[in-house]
């Protein structure tokens, strides 16, 4: 078969690809932006393309059997231009590192150590133990709130767990295992858990139903005190009504790793929304690396060569997208 890999993304699993496969495929990479005929005309012939963006201005894969996401959303897929018969399919895996990432951002607050790092650097002592205007908090001591309970959902709750923390969690359905929730709160009414918790963390896809969820009135409804974090989608948070709450003191801070605007290309300088985030000084800006690891890559890789395998045997691949 042949296997194309569409864009920077999804060739940086291409390395090692190959070993995983049971039979000798072709494998092709192809740039984001198919600008010759020579590329144009190998993704038409394509039976398995790996790729985070599909439309009717690329060309018809005639002979797809598989499109697989190398990763979870698949909002950049414009599902009823895909062929008939093709199958298409996400992947995880990066859980592991976003909870890594939400509780590295939340560890940040309660433990100063760059903060006191250079303040030794120049003789000041001001976290010495003993002293009275050193005194840090713990994050032990404060409760989390998790919007969605899937595979980030639960990987955060159980590392927040590990802590000490009190975990709510709002998700569209109650989960069977609860060992890891104090509190569950349908999503739905997510905004009745906002009040009670220091921590909200988004992790929620971008669907029809999810665009714009977290308002103005969900940032009214939490406390003055409360840290946000969206390592979800960035659309799941009304952008206007994030920068009022943090430009307005709604809320004290936030960890925002998902956004509004992407660059075009890697050498790009882009601005991760239209509004000057970059200009407050409580909001914490990363470019959307939380779930970007060696790790996520190896665990990614496996699944979609995986599914190679799968489609070539005549079986149903995993992590199937009803279309």
């Amino acid at each position: 078969m042949k296997v194309v890999f569409h864009g920077a993304n999804a060739s940086t699993f291409h390395p090692g690809f190959a070993e995983l496969l049971d039979a000798a495929h072709e494998l092709v990479l192809l740039p984001d932006h198919l600008g010759s005929e020579g590329d144009r005309e190998a993704y038409a012939t394509a039976d398995v393309i790996i790729g985070i963006r599909f439309d009717d201005s690329f060309p018809s894969p005639r002979n797809l059997k598989l499109y697989q996401v190398p990763g979870a959303g698949y909002d950049g897929i414009r599902v009823p231009d895909l062929p008939v018969d093709a199958d298409l399919c996400n992947c995880f895996g990066h859980e592991i590192a976003i909870a890594e990432y939400a509780m590295c951002a939340l560890l940040s607050r309660h433990v100063p150590l760059a903060d006191a790092d250079a303040r030794l650097r120049k003789g000041g002592w001001k976290y010495w133990a003993g002293g009275p205007s050193g005194m840090r908090t713990e994050l032990g001591s404060t409760t989390i709130g998790i919007l969605g309970y899937g595979h980030i959902g639960k990987a955060i709750a159980q590392r927040a767990k590990a802590f000490g923390m009190n975990v709510h969690v709002a998700n569209r359905s109650r989960p069977e295992d609860q060992s890891q929730i104090d509190a569950f709160h349908a999503i739905d009414d997510f905004r009745e858990m906002l009040a009670h918790v220091d921590v909200v963390v988004n992790t929620l896809p971008l669907a029809a139903n999810t665009t714009g969820l977290v308002d103005g009135n969900a940032f009214a409804s939490m406390k003055p005190t409360a840290v946000f974090m969206n390592v979800g989608r960035g659309g799941v948070v009304d952008e206007e009504a994030l920068f009022g709450a943090l430009k307005d003191g709604l809320i004290e801070h936030a960890f925002i790793d998902t956004w509004y605007q992407y660059p075009n290309g890697p050498d790009a300088v882009t601005y991760p929304s239209r509004l000057p985030f970059h200009e407050l000084g409580n909001i914490t800006m990363t470019p959307h690396m939380s779930g970007w690891t060696h790790g996520t890559i190896e665990r990614r890789r496996n699944v979609m060569a995986d599914n190679v395998n799968r489609i070539r045997q005549g079986l149903a691949p995993v992590n199937r997208i009803a279309k």
